[in-house]
């Protein structure tokens, strides 16, 4: 295809005279980042060349350098940016409800990138890019901060009056949903994501049960947050499995 920003727009109905449009800079940058994107999805960043987006575009070489002057680093930031753009919506849930079927809506949406996104998600996060810059990695970092700020809003914490114990519960929790993505990829993606997204589920219950046993900032939150689940939802089920464990274990009180 030459350098003009035009692409196929529609057929007609005898197949015979395909229909052409000019798309504006907005839509063809948007159409290189697509690009892009599913390319660092399936390879490395450092494996991924301007030539290559340009193909997989259908579109010149300089075509690509017009919209990216400053060439792959720069492409590459933007579609991280992209990226990024999209995993902060994954958090972002309507607050009402219980926590737990916010956190699972979220936790789909954020997986079903992960499963996409593959070999891309584990290249920016486990770094070692020769395109990983401190830009690079200041966009990853705010995913993160986003993410955890979403949380303790879903908890009902006061901006920036939140205990300091709650705070680390949750960016820990974070990280362990970072950590358990890549695991499962490392595992040719096992268990099914239905199962991975219920364990994390758990495992931010009880890590924000056991930090409000001693913190009485997060005790007060997660009072809050139980009172609105439901009596056979996720955080009953999990209690009813605990029960038997700790029965076990009477001895200790």
């Amino acid at each position: 295809m030459c350098a003009r920003a035009v692409t196929l727009h529609s057929m007609s109905s005898s197949g015979t005279a395909p229909a052409y449009r000019r798309l504006s800079v907005d839509e063809r940058r948007s159409q290189l980042l697509r690009h892009a994107l599913d390319l660092f999805a399936h390879r490395p960043p450092e494996d991924v060349s301007l030539d290559d987006v340009a193909v997989a575009a259908g579109v010149s070489r300089p075509l690509v350098y017009r919209y990216f002057p400053g060439g792959k680093q720069q492409l590459y930031e933007a579609a991280l940016r992209s990226a990024a753009d999209r995993l902060e919506q994954c958090f972002a849930e309507p607050h009402s409800g219980p926590l737990t079927v916010r956190l699972a809506r979220a936790l789909d949406r954020y997986l079903a990138f992960v499963d996409e996104y593959d070999a891309g998600f584990m290249a920016l996060l486990q770094g070692g890019s020769v395109v990983e810059t401190s830009r690079t990695s200041a966009i990853v970092d705010e995913v993160r901060r986003d993410a955890a700020a979403q949380i303790l809003t879903h908890l009902g914490a006061e901006e920036g009056k939140e205990s300091a114990r709650l705070r680390m519960t949750v960016r820990t929790w974070i990280a362990a949903v970072e950590a358990a993505s890549l695991i499962w990829l490392d595992e040719d993606k096992q268990p099914p994501l239905s199962q991975l997204r219920d364990g994390l589920v758990d495992h931010f219950v009880a890590l924000l049960t056991a930090t409000a046993a001693t913190d009485p900032a997060t005790a007060a939150v997660t009072r809050r947050a139980l009172a609105m689940e439901e009596p056979d939802g996720p955080v009953a089920q999990l209690v009813r499995r605990i029960l038997p464990v700790v029965a076990d274990a009477g001895h200790l009180w």
